[in-house]
């Protein structure tokens, strides 16, 4: 949902965050230990993949590679947005999408380097938001298309 959010004060024209609304993610977020905080991120890591693996199959039906295409368009728009995504953060969140892109869970692609650290939240948060937009724009579906991907494959779990 905060992923949603993000994206509908992007298509709401709103520059920056509604400070009311960041005031709550900032409450809700500090009451979280260490258990809730993990599996916020993994979580994260988690609609990484299956945007992946959607815009995988949707580029494999064209007969291209969701990496050549994908992967580059991302990684420049997150090398404009500079105080959002340092220059030591861009090749970690671009192995993310490779892995994701090439079928491997991010989870574990990570779980090899190490924990997460707190200068990597806001740009793994930020890239979610960018590759759902990303797929909300080449589906041509609308701007809610990658929310509804996601409740259609969550509302089809027993």
């Amino acid at each position: 949902m905060v992923i949603d959010s993000r994206l509908k004060s992007i298509y709401d024209g709103k520059s920056g965050t509604d400070p009311e609304h960041q005031r709550l993610v900032d409450q809700l977020t500090a009451s979280f230990g260490p258990g809730e905080a993990e599996a916020l991120v993994e979580g994260a890591c988690t609609l990484v993949y299956m945007y992946m693996n959607w815009l995988r199959t949707a580029f494999e039906k064209q007969e291209e590679d969701v990496i050549e295409h994908a992967v580059p368009s991302l990684v420049a728009t997150m090398r404009m947005m500079p105080r959002t995504f340092s220059p030591e953060v861009i090749p970690i969140m671009a192995g993310l999408l490779i892995a994701a892109g090439t079928g491997l869970s991010p989870n574990l692609w990570r779980a090899q380097y190490g924990p997460w650290t707190k200068e990597e939240m806001n740009p793994l948060e930020a890239m979610v938001v960018l590759l759902a937009e990303y797929i909300n724009r080449i589906s041509g579906n609308g701007e809610d298309f990658a929310t509804r991907l996601i409740t259609d494959v969550l509302s089809q779990l027993d």
